[in-house]
């Protein structure tokens, strides 16, 4: 990464992952910006986007990239920015979706961020602590996600677990249990 600092946020679903990215983006004083990557194909979605941009607030800038995340981050970085992306798994199943190759598109993810100033924080599902899914697109999905999600830690300066709200350093900062 050029001047910035790189943080991998994981968690299951409901697990207080995205509060705490947004509050580690916030603490970093600088020019915020979300970059989503949900699309509201449904009701249920749309009330969960919302919820997520009232909690936000206004001074937080909001680009869509459903598709394009590589791009919309070197579009949105800088050294006076801190920017979220939330999130990656939900970026990887557009891109199944959309007959994609997820291992190209994780390629050139990595090379946005490593490329990008400011500060990066990537929020992504750890979806790899369930049972084996019962159809080959699911476990399609499971394995672009799990692959993705250890590529990415492996350029992140920091890695974060957040179960139950709380978070647990991996990678990184105090508490670092990776060596």
């Amino acid at each position: 990464m050029a001047d910035g600092r790189c943080l991998l946020v994981l968690g299951g679903a409901r697990s207080g992952k995205s509060r705490y990215a947004e509050a580690r983006a916030e603490a970093a004083g600088a020019r915020l910006c979300y970059i989503a990557t949900a699309e509201a194909n449904d009701e249920e979605m749309a009330d969960r986007i919302a919820h997520h941009r009232a909690r936000r607030g206004s001074s937080w800038a909001t680009v869509e990239a459903p598709l394009e995340l590589p791009g919309a981050i070197a579009e949105a970085a800088g050294d006076d920015t801190a920017l979220l992306v939330d999130c990656l798994t939900l970026w990887l199943s557009n891109l199944i979706l959309a007959e994609r190759d997820p291992d190209a598109e994780a390629d050139r993810l990595i090379a946005s961020v490593r490329h990008a100033g400011g500060t990066i924080i990537l929020v992504s599902n750890e979806v790899g602590l369930g049972i084996v899914p019962d159809n080959a697109l699911a476990r399609r999905f499971r394995d672009a996600a799990g692959l993705a999600n250890q590529r990415v830690a492996g350029i992140a300066d920091e890695v974060v677990l957040v179960t139950a709200g709380l978070p647990l350093t991996l990678k990184g900062g105090p508490g670092d249990i990776s060596r």
